[in-house]
This record gives structure tokens, C-alpha cells and sequence, in this order.
């Protein structure tokens, strides 16, 4: 049996922050990790979000191993056979310090780690927690393979299915409706290919959503990023949703709406073929991300533990962004102040790891998910996967379309639309509840 003042399971950003920083103050951490290195598990769309997360590590991005920064925005509704992409160009993400990069974690974290080892964490990679150790009803420590660690305390740290809250008592068992599942897809291209099919110059960058008639009617959505040498590209499903149309179709419909079979079909639309032409597929990978929004945050705190990060359900998505990656690196710098509080008054009771709440409640993460807290209902809407991309498609085609004989008034056409589309109860739902948003 081996005792160290803290554990943090699982190695990803907000389990290295946390380590980061309790290394640096003098303590001893062990950061445990089952993948075969730190980032090795990790699904992401592959941007991180600077601004909100500079002030809680602010030597760290100097040399850090990004990718490209962020400077021209896409937003692409798809319709069966036809799409419209709307882009952002803008001076203002250009000008430094720049707001966001994209990143990949197998590069990114493993360097994360180093800079955590540095500081005098110790990263061990390959190691599977299998249970906590309980001692008068706190959480003690840590148990792998028969091995028992004890710790002052534990920080969760194992992503979004987390097997160490629900273990602690945190959570209620997982409910589908508070998960997607994420299919990405590395493709390797040339620098400069990259930078002429996105009009970008030197280390730029462009980020791209979609949603609408990509997911054969499964709530979710599709993402583009550019990296320096390839592209992440994916696409995010409500688990749901997807459970329920896998059980209506039938066993032949089935390999079509895997997550591999819907990510094929979305690589073959006219809309990315160009884009990762003559491209090498280097990785594929699927996963759980939480998608419940701040009405699915479990409890956080107990005796001798903390939830962070994807464990903690700190993602958001806002349908024109997708963030988690900051969410993540700020909780795990909250943690690790908490436990360090904490060792200074030598209380890990959930009283004395409260101040871990106290951050968070007065932090961005918890402001951006209460504001944002009806996104999730709002994106289950089936009508902005079907109906309204297929409506504004049509109308632009309509208003550009020449073809024999005169052609009618702009306003003519567009109230003959309005009339069809858009004078419906549905409809009006639909926009009394963007008030919410």
C-alpha cells in the first residue's frame, strides 16, 4: 500500500491542469492515466478557446504545441441537395492575443503532461482504476489490478462517463439524453493545400459547423477544423436520439447509421469532397461526450473528492461553438486551488473542498452554462435539422434561380414563403423559445 497527497485519475486538460498546479506549489501528485499516453482516449473537435482561460494559466501558451489560430468562421446548413455556408472574416481574430487555435490532443497533451512532470507531478500512463478505496465514508484513495494508493484526496478526472463519481455517489446512473457521440476523422494534407482551399495565409485558421440534413435525421451536427498538416473533421450525435432510430430501422438500414457509416456519407457531400481531396486518413475515433448542460452538472464535491472537466459534464454547445477544452483547463486549476486550500487547513472533508463550488459558482464555466442552461432543449429540436435548412435553401435557390420566361418579384416570392413555412405553430414555438437562448 502507497500513500501521496493526491491522486488525479485520468490525464487529460483538466486532470493535468489540476496536477500542473498542485505540483507547482510544493505537492505531491500522481496523476494516473489508462491510455497508452495522455491523450491517447481523447475525442475532441479540436479548438480551444484562449480568452476565458489566460488568466488561469498564463505561462503556459507561449510554447505550447498548437495547431493553427482560428481567423475565418463557417457556418454551413445542409439541405438533401443543396447547403448554404456562411463565413466570418475577421481583422479582430487576427490581431493578437488571439482568441482561439485548434489543437490535437495526442500532441497537446503529451506535451502537457511534460510540463506537468516538470514541476514535479508524476504521469503514469497504462493504468486502469478499478475502484476507490472507502475509509469511514470519504473517499481514501485509489485501487488498480489489487493495488491500493491512498490520498488526502482524489481528483475525477475520467471523463464524461465517469466511473469515479458514480462510484462516490455524485451521480445518478447515465441517462442517454445527456450524451452525444463523437466520430472524428484525422486527414493529413500539405500545409500549403490546406491554406488554399481555406484562403488562409501562414499558421491561419478555419473552424466550420454544420448542421441540418448531414445526420439522417438524428440530432446532431458536423465539424471541420484545420490543423497545420491535416484536418479533423467529425460529426456529433445526440446518443439518444441515435439509439432510438438504430431500434426503428431494420438490421440492413443499421450499418448506414453508425457513427462510421454517417461520417462516410457526410465525407462524400459535394460540400467536403473538395475540401479533403487526395487526403490521407491517419486516425479514426468515436466517443461519449456529455452534452446535458448545466441541469445535468452532478454534484462536485464529497469527502476526498472533486469532479472536473468531462466527469463534471463542462461542455457546451451553443450551436454556432462547441466548447469544452476551456471548461475543462479552468476546472482543473479551480480544483487544484481547492485542494490546496484544503491541505493548508488539513480538512478534505466535502466542507473543506467546498471552495472548489465557491470558484466555479463566481467563474465563467458556471456563468456560460446557467446562461446557455435551455441550448440542449433547444438543439433537440427536429425541425432545425430538417425543416428549416431545407426552407432557407430552397428560398435562396428561388430568389437566384434564372430560368425560362420572366421571373416573379423578390417580395413575391418571399411572402409566398413566409405563408408556406414560416406561418405555422410549429414555427412560432420555435422562435418564442430562442428567447431562451
Amino acid at each position: 500500500m502507497e500513500k501521496v497527497e493526491f491522486v488525479v485519475v485520468g490525464a487529460g486538460l483538466s486532470g493535468l491542469a489540476a496536477a500542473m498546479v498542485l505540483a507547482e506549489a510544493g505537492a505531491e501528485v500522481l496523476v494516473v492515466e489508462r491510455g497508452d499516453y495522455p491523450g491517447s482516449k481523447n475525442v475532441t473537435g479540436g479548438r480551444l478557446y484562449l480568452g476565458p482561460i489566460r488568466a488561469y494559466l498564463p505561462d503556459l501558451w507561449e510554447d505550447a504545441p498548437l495547431e493553427r489560430r482560428v481567423v475565418k468562421e463557417r457556418l454551413t446548413m445542409i439541405a438533401p441537395k443543396s447547403s448554404i455556408t456562411v463565413e466570418l472574416s475577421s481583422e479582430r481574430f487576427r490581431q493578437p492575443p488571439y482568441p482561439s487555435y485548434t489543437l490535437l490532443h495526442a500532441t497537446f497533451d503529451r506535451w502537457f503532461a511534460d510540463q506537468a512532470m516538470k514541476r514535479g507531478a508524476l504521469v503514469i500512463p497504462g493504468y486502469k482504476v478499478d475502484d476507490l478505496i472507502m475509509k469511514d465514508g470519504r473517499v481514501a484513495g485509489i485501487v488498480s489490478s489489487g493495488d491500493e494508493i491512498r490520498a488526502n484526496a482524489v481528483v475525477a478526472a475520467d471523463g464524461a462517463l465517469s466511473f469515479m463519481a458514480e462510484k462516490a455517489g455524485l451521480r445518478k446512473p447515465h441517462v442517454a439524453k445527456n450524451y452525444a457521440v463523437a466520430a472524428k476523422e484525422i486527414i493529413e494534407l500539405p500545409p500549403q493545400v490546406i491554406e488554399d482551399r481555406f484562403g488562409l495565409e501562414n499558421d491561419e485558421g478555419a473552424a466550420q459547423l454544420f448542421f441540418g440534413s448531414l445526420t439522417q435525421g438524428v440530432h446532431g451536427g458536423g465539424f471541420l477544423y484545420t490543423n497545420r498538416e491535416s484536418l479533423s473533421i467529425g460529426l456529433v450525435f445526440a446518443l439518444q436520439d441515435l439509439m432510438d432510430k438504430s431500434n426503428s430501422k431494420s438490421s440492413e438500414e443499421l450499418p448506414s447509421l453508425s457513427p462510421n457509416g454517417l461520417l462516410e456519407t457526410f465525407k462524400n457531400r459535394s460540400e467536403i469532397r473538395p475540401l479533403i481531396a487526395d487526403g490521407h486518413s491517419v486516425e479514426y475515433s468515436a466517443h461519449i461526450i456529455p452534452e446535458g448542460g448545466f441541469r445535468a452538472i452532478p454534484r462536485l464535491v464529497t469527502d476526498g473528492m472533486l469532479v472536473v472537466g468531462d466527469a463534471a459534464g463542462f461542455t457546451l454547445n451553443m450551436g454556432v461553438t462547441v466548447r469544452g477544452m476551456d471548461f475543462a483547463l479552468a476546472s482543473g486549476v479551480m480544483a487544484a486551488r481547492a485542494l490546496l486550500r484544503a491541505r493548508e487547513q488539513a480538512d478534505f472533508s466535502s466542507s473543506g473542498l467546498s471552495y472548489y463550488e465557491t470558484l466555479l459558482k463566481e467563474s465563467f464555466i458556471w456563468e456560460d452554462l446557467k446562461t446557455f442552461q435551455h441550448m440542449p432543449d433547444f438543439l433537440a429540436n427536429p425541425r432545425l435539422y430538417e425543416r428549416y435548412p431545407s426552407m432557407a435553401c430552397d428560398l435562396l435557390e428561388q430568389l437566384m434561380w434564372i430560368g425560362e420566361g420572366s421571373k416573379e418579384k423578390f417580395s413575391t416570392t418571399l411572402v409566398r414563403t413566409i405563408r408556406q413555412s414560416l406561418l405555422r405553430v410549429g414555427v412560432l414555438k420555435d422562435l418564442f423559445m430562442i428567447r431562451k437562448i
